[in-house]
């Protein structure tokens, strides 16, 4: 097929056939079903009505056909976009206000409520404080620093005062933009509508001007959204300019997501409607034909399980009728008391009249909320929404029949620290014994929820990169050692990714090389710290998965410690000689975001001389995102809480390929660096850390440290790089066949050498993990340029747990032993590398 041109006959003959026959469907045929007409059609039609009723059967509702009864509230009219074909956006002038304010919001609402609606749809445009002056002196004088916070503070005054569910549709949004709307919104959803660059990029195309609208930037709102764990609704608009080939790539982005993340909860299908008073007015209404065959193609392509709507007001009442011919099984939302805002010629379908037609094709039409009934739990459902859903949800997770919304207490845990109010419902029994956690079961209760689809990430583009380049690089070595010598820290990445591949005697001279280096930087003292981890919860819903730690906060393996319980323990560390507490935890959706204050304000209570080292970056955008401080704000006020320094953990490798792969919903590398730069900025030195040896390759390992190298030139912050080898045994990842065992020793000797070459200068103090490495391993990279042991730990459950059968705790003799097998003396060190005058006995 050209890539101009339309498949001939015998083309969308044999992909209707394929299609018919249960086939898996490529490209070139997915633009044959896009082309079927009149009997191919009809043809493609049954087969995507197949389809679509073996999801229904399987979802335990066959015959049913959902919609969800709801208000539109038309936030803002205004946007920075500026969209070839649409009504809805408009000029300040013509409206009495920016915003609609809070008592026309709640008055929608509350009239929503007493009609039987259970959702409320915030619909708006794109960030208009960007555009226009008159919404960015709006927010100012209402005490709103964007749209997004309104959006916010809406949905909660919404929920509390009229039950009603809120999806959000704000358009385009950060990672951390959605952390922060996900506590207050059962559902989102942004329309792809395209993947056409052509119709973004070039002038007099219809997203031209339009800055959300970039496909790319639409593309990563729907990964973040899965990385987070968010009930999702997207879909394409057809008819506004894109080829055949656009809408083939479209589909089958929506379905790569999909089947990656499992948050696209559903697909509508949008016709174009030409519109007056727009500049695409004179481009024709997308055929009923071509819509139908739009519809089917994606039904079959996105398989039984999606959801596919179609907006019923935008075809007459009987061309309903072909929509469900086609495999729909959902109308999305209709409204009994506003219109919809963004088609507002076209009136919504009257229920009894929708109800009767479906009846009249087997359906039973049937009332759901904003979230599809598997996205009605954790980690989808954010557990401050718990009791609004239960008091509209049915046993069958479609809406109950007869149910009311009534306003409830939406409780924000940002007031203090309660610990009754959020400890786990499983062990909490820990007190003073170091290692009480264990695991009971092999994995954590919501396993395929928190960690998606494990087929799609074995054929992942990282993995067979990862196996094409461990292990080799041979050729050029000593061009490579000789451009180190000249300036370590200056290496090329082509010269650096050659010795980060060395091998055999190779390898031996470039881990001398490196020691000699350590030698000139430090000297040859080995340093250890005495200090104890408090890993105060393992309750956690990133999704990390490497992580053999976290568990749901059910599970029989949960627990949270009270801050109590956290004195003591850092009690216990004084009596035991310890200068400092390196305290995280997982990411408990129930604990609030002022609790890291609270915990640091408790250690420093109770033992004001030890060093708080606490709160990874991950840690700190939850805390970020819960409390709707700015990063530096949060990281000031944790800072006159207590906390000394930070963890440079939750980094992995700095490289969104496989940041995703490994962590899914873990904070991007931007919003690591950013948390890191502050954090120095603000006077919090912090350590950085890489974890390897799992979907990643050298290559990603150089330019990790690269990044490393160059924030560390603009703030001066690091005090020490930790490598951490992948511990595999017991890690989901792992267990699940896409990551490798863990590093090898030579990768093992290579990392750490290449640490003290490439940091050099910069970053004097390139540690080894014992709980990971073991002795012998140590010994060998003691010797390759590194210069200290990290700390005593007393406790340590996240590499235990992983699988690690190095121990939780050394002792300081061991330590020393440890170093002695290195030949080279231990001296006890503070966090922040000052030396301990007297050694406890």
């Amino acid at each position: 097929m050209p890539n101009d041109g339309v498949p001939n006959e015998r083309e969308i003959a044999r992909a209707v056939r394929r299609a018919t026959a249960g086939k898996s469907i490529d490209a070139r045929e997915a633009a044959g079903l896009l082309s079927a007409r009149g009997d191919m059609l009809r043809e493609l039609m049954t087969a995507a009505v197949r389809v679509r009723d073996a999801g229904l059967e399987a979802a335990g509702r066959p015959g049913v056909v959902t919609y969800s009864k709801k208000v539109f509230i038309p936030l803002t009219r205004l946007c920075r976009d500026r969209c070839h074909y649409c009504t809805f956006a408009t000029t300040p002038n013509r409206l009495p206000a920016p915003f609609l304010s809070p008592d026309e919001v709640l008055d929608i609402a509350r009239k929503g409520a007493a009609m039987g609606c259970k959702e409320a749809l915030f619909t708006l445009g794109d960030r208009p404080e960007d555009r226009w002056d008159d919404a960015k002196e709006w927010l100012e004088a209402a005490g709103y620093d964007s749209t997004l916070e309104y959006v916010r503070a809406m949905a909660i005054r919404v929920l509390e005062e009229t039950g009603l569910l809120p999806h959000l549709n704000p358009g385009v949004m950060s990672w951390k933009e959605m952390s922060r709307l996900k506590p207050v919104a059962p559902s989102m959803g942004m329309m792809l509508e395209t993947t056409s660059r052509r119709l973004f990029e070039e002038k007099g195309q219809a997203h031209y001007a339009s800055p959300d609208k970039d496909p790319a930037v639409r593309l990563r709102v729907l990964e973040d959204a899965g990385r987070l764990n968010i009930p999702f609704t997207t879909g394409l608009l057809i008819g506004i300019g894109e080829t055949l080939e656009d809408r083939v790539e479209s589909i089958f982005e929506l379905r790569r997501i999909a089947r990656t993340y499992g948050s696209i909860q559903e697909v509508i299908i949008q016709n174009f409607v030409s519109k007056d008073d727009t500049a695409m007015r004179k481009t024709p209404d997308l055929q009923v034909d071509e819509y139908l065959a739009a519809i089917a193609t994606t039904r079959i392509l996105m398989g039984p399980s999606m959801r596919v709507q179609a907006p019923p007001n935008l075809v007459d009442l009987d061309d309903c009728r072909s929509l469900l011919d086609a495999g729909v099984d959902d109308f999305g939302g209709i409204s009994p008391l506003t219109p919809d805002h963004v088609n507002p010629e076209r009136p919504w379908p009257e229920l009894t009249a929708l109800a009767e037609l479906c009846a009249s094709h087997g359906f039973t039409l049937t009332e759901r909320l904003t979230a599809h009934p598997p996205y009605l739990s954790e980690p989808w459902l954010d557990p401050r929404l718990l009791p609004h859903v239960d008091a509209l949800v049915g046993p069958d997770g479609l809406a109950r029949p007869g149910a009311r919304a009534e306003g409830l207490p939406w409780q924000e845990p940002d007031g203090g620290w309660s610990p009754a109010g959020w400890l786990s419902q499983g062990r909490t029994e820990l007190h003073s014994e170091i290692d009480t956690v264990g695991r009971t079961t092999d994995r954590r209760s919501d396993f395929e929820d928190v960690y998606g689809d494990w087929s799609v990430l074995r054929d992942g583009q990282v993995l067979r990169e990862s196996a094409g380049v461990v292990g080799v690089g041979d050729g050029g070595f000593s061009a490579a050692m000789k451009a180190a010598e000249r300036d370590p820290a200056g290496l090329s990445d082509a010269d650096a990714l050659v010795l980060m591949t060395a091998e055999g005697s190779n390898l031996d001279a470039l881990a001398a090389y490196a020691d000699e280096l350590r030698k000139q930087a430090v000297g040859d003292e080995i340093t250890y710290i005495v200090n104890r981890n408090i890993n105060f919860t393992n309750v956690c819903y990133t999704g990390c998965r490497f992580c053999a730690f976290a568990q749901r906060r059910t599970d029989a393996d949960a627990y949270t410690l009270s801050l109590d319980e956290i004195g003591k323990r850092a009690t216990e560390a004084v009596e035991l000689g310890a200068t400092e507490v390196c305290m995280q935890g997982g990411i408990h959706p129930d604990l609030p975001g002022t609790a890291y204050f609270d915990i640091a304000a408790e250690v420093k209570r109770v033992e004001p001389s030890l060093h708080v080292h606490a709160f990874s970056p991950m840690e700190i955008m939850n805390g970020v995102t819960r409390t709707g401080l700015s990063v530096r704000d949060f990281l000031i006020k944790a800072k006159e809480s207590g906390v000394d320094s930070l963890p440079g953990t939750a980094a992995e490798i700095l490289d969104d390929d496989v940041r995703w792969i490994l962590t899914k919903g873990k904070l991007p590398t931007s919003e690591w660096i950013d948390v890191i730069r502050t954090a120095h900025d603000v006077g919090l030195p912090t350590t950085s850390t890489m974890m390897y040896g799992h979907v990643d390759h050298p290559g990603h390992w150089v330019a990790h440290l690269r990044t490393l190298a160059n924030l560390q030139r603009e703030t001066g912050g690091f005090t020490e790089f930790v490598p951490l080898p992948f511990v595999h045994q017991s890690s989901p990842i792992y267990l699940a066949g896409v990551a490798r065992p863990g590093p090898s020793v030579r990768d093992n000797r290579a990392v750490h050498a290449m640490s003290r070459i490439m940091l050099h200068g910069l970053i004097d103090n390139i540690q080894c993990s014992w709980v990971k490495l073991g002795p012998e391993t140590c010994t060998d990279v003691l010797n390759g340029g590194v210069n200290d042991l990290g700390g005593t730990l007393m406790e340590e459950t996240i590499s235990r747990m992983a699988g690690s059968t190095n121990g939780s705790r050394k002792s300081i003799e061991e330590l020393e032993q440890m170093a002695a097998l290195a030949g080279r003396p231990a001296v006890q060190r503070t966090t922040l590398y000052g030396r301990v005058s007297a050694v406890p006995a």
